[in-house]
């Protein structure tokens, strides 16, 4: 029996994918405003009766006090400014003050219609965007954190500097042929200063040298006599001295800032013990490592944050200051550890068109706490543990550069379950974010 033309149609139909979306652009944020950013002016924008009234600030404090004092008579309860530079910062925090919820966006996120390009538009324009809830805030710490960030980032602009000056005493001892790095692996050791020290004061004797020697030194005294044997010149010292001068100016700035990391975190832990911080401030007798704190830090970040973050392979008590002080301890800020891991820009931004992928590329952007964590996954191959199988797995698979991309994604997921589960790693625990495909977390 034959089939009729409508039951074959029938039969033969695939079924088609369905979505439905909202009509028109509602708004969600009917007291809101649009502040575009400059050096020497600001545009604000905020909704009248007949469209948009704009008024031009200048970037001056009384300024900035007029225009937060006019944006809270006009009942406005938001504001959305772009990232320009360090201009939106004051700003940002005057309205912070005043009850006025400030969002800083991603200018690639709100780029004009072309040809259509002025201060006073581009002011309209975030604000109507921002009014239909169009604009992703961008995350920004509070309070204590947000000041513990500016002395870290201090202190490690400072180390950058202090590593400058060492080079440059390497550099002047090796134009005068002082071959001491060859024979002391680190001049900046007791041995090494020592002898700049003297040669700086005018000793040039290298048996006079040699007696500053420590006993720990393995290198022969010979070599050491040998390598102290140098060509004196007198521009020489003087870089020699200017570089050394430079070292202990860093090192003196850096001891300040850890004190005013101190009294930042000891303030924190003061507030979940109650007052209690015994022994928590003390100043170490022997640093660990070169760059370390002068004091215990890794005990008052466990209190604050809940866990040991220092456990986990290749975190150290740096890293772990640094990445806390990026984004704070708070981890209900994103909505998982996917998320999370997009934020710090450990994930490839895909872009897919027509069911197919046509870009998977990384975002060029400069997160502070993602490239911490990429240099604590430089080194994560070395390790024994089960993240250091994994990345030499990565290694083997996908090559060095990206093998250390994925490693610090890894460490990132760690991060955000270890914070917001308040879990201590464990093999288990470390397997179970190792071998999930699924975000769990």
């Amino acid at each position: 029996m034959t089939m009729s033309k409508e039951k074959l149609v029938e039969k033969n139909a695939q079924p088609f994918k369905q979505k439905r979306f909202a009509q028109g652009l509602p708004v969600l944020n009917p007291f809101a405003a649009g502040i575009d950013i400059g050096d020497s002016k600001y545009d604000v924008a905020i909704a009248c009766n007949d469209g948009h009234e704009v008024r031009e600030y200048a970037t001056f404090t009384s300024d900035l006090k007029s225009m937060v004092k006019w944006l809270k008579e006009e009942g406005i309860t938001t504001v959305a400014m772009e990232s320009t530079g360090i201009y939106w910062l004051n700003l940002y925090l005057m309205l912070e003050e005043e009850g006025i919820e400030p969002v800083l966006v991603n200018a690639r996120h709100v780029k004009n219609v072309t040809g259509r390009k002025r201060d006073d538009t581009d002011a309209i324009w975030l604000h109507k965007l921002h009014s239909c809830g169009l604009l992703q805030k961008s995350f920004q710490p509070e309070g204590t954190i947000r000041v513990l960030r500016e002395y870290v980032r201090q202190r490690k602009r400072l180390t950058q500097n202090r590593s400058d000056t060492v080079r440059r005493m390497q550099k002047a001892l090796e134009m005068m042929n002082i071959k001491l790095h060859i024979v002391i692996s680190d001049i900046l050791g007791k041995t090494g200063m020592q002898m700049v020290q003297a040669i700086l004061q005018g000793e040039r004797n290298p048996n006079n040298l040699l007696k500053l020697k420590d006993p720990r030194i393995k290198a022969s005294e010979e070599d050491i006599r040998k390598s102290l044997e140098g060509i004196w010149k007198e521009e020489h010292l003087f870089m020699l001295q200017q570089a050394y001068d430079g070292y202990c100016f860093y090192q003196h700035q850096i001891k300040q800032c850890e004190e005013k990391i101190k009294e930042i975190l000891l303030s924190q832990v003061a507030e979940i013990m109650h007052g209690d911080i015994t022994d928590l401030g003390a100043v170490r007798e022997k640093k660990r490592l070169k760059n370390d704190l002068s004091f215990d830090v890794q005990r008052i970040l466990h209190i604050i944050v809940g866990v040991d973050l220092c456990k986990i392979s290749s975190i150290s008590e740096v890293t772990a200051l640094e990445i806390i002080s990026e984004v704070g301890v708070d981890m209900t800020k994103w909505k998982s550890g996917k998320h999370f891991s997009a934020w710090l820009n450990l994930t490839p931004n895909t872009k897919i068109t027509g069911g197919k992928i046509i870009s998977s590329k990384m975002q060029k952007k400069n997160n502070q706490a993602g490239i911490t964590l990429r240099m604590a996954a430089s080194n994560m191959s070395k390790s024994k543990c089960q993240l250091g199988d994994y990345a030499r797995k990565m290694r083997s698979r996908i090559g060095k550069k990206s093998a250390i991309v994925a490693s610090a994604h890894k460490l990132s997921r760690i991060i955000y379950a270890m914070i917001k589960e308040q879990k201590e790693i464990t093999i288990v625990f470390q397997l179970k974010i190792l071998t999930s495909k699924k975000n769990v977390f």
